[in-house]
């Protein structure tokens, strides 16, 4: 099987923070949500299905501590999770990939989904750089 490349469409909309076993973990650039993606390491992934059992198991180790870092984030900013979305849609980029959003009520979609709402708001410099740690430190890497 080929070489694992990371879709340009991750590169250009999000932010990497770290490698876990399973998944390249980034940093989704829309300061309004505490966001992160998941995109497991392996070519050719479209589905979940095209996960084996033990890699399956992983993403969903993997979503729960995303969850904990999304949290993480959102308190290190002051954007309140109220909720965590998870989502494998894949619609845009077919490449495999989990996204982790943390949902605050009054948030600008809230209760809708984040998806197609309204464009993206990229990080400051300042904001970007805590969100990155606190996802670290979260994800204790």
């Amino acid at each position: 099987m080929a070489d694992f490349v990371l879709d340009p469409a991750f590169v250009a909309t999000s932010h990497r923070v770290v490698d876990l076993p399973l998944c390249e973990a980034r940093l989704q650039d829309d300061a309004r949500y505490p966001w992160l993606v998941l995109i497991p390491r392996q070519a050719g992934l479209r589905e979940i299905e095209d996960l084996d059992a033990a890699d399956r198991r992983q993403l969903m180790e993997e979503t729960v501590r995303a969850g904990a870092a999304v949290r993480a984030i959102g308190a290190r900013l002051g954007l309140a999770v109220d909720k965590l979305n998870v989502g494998a849609l894949g619609n845009v980029t077919a490449q495999l990939h989990v996204h982790v959003v943390g949902r605050g009520r009054g948030d600008p979609a809230w209760p809708g989904p984040v998806w197609g709402h309204s464009p993206a708001v990229a990080y400051r410099a300042e904001a970007l750089t805590a969100a990155i740690e606190a996802a670290r430190d979260a994800l204790s890497v």
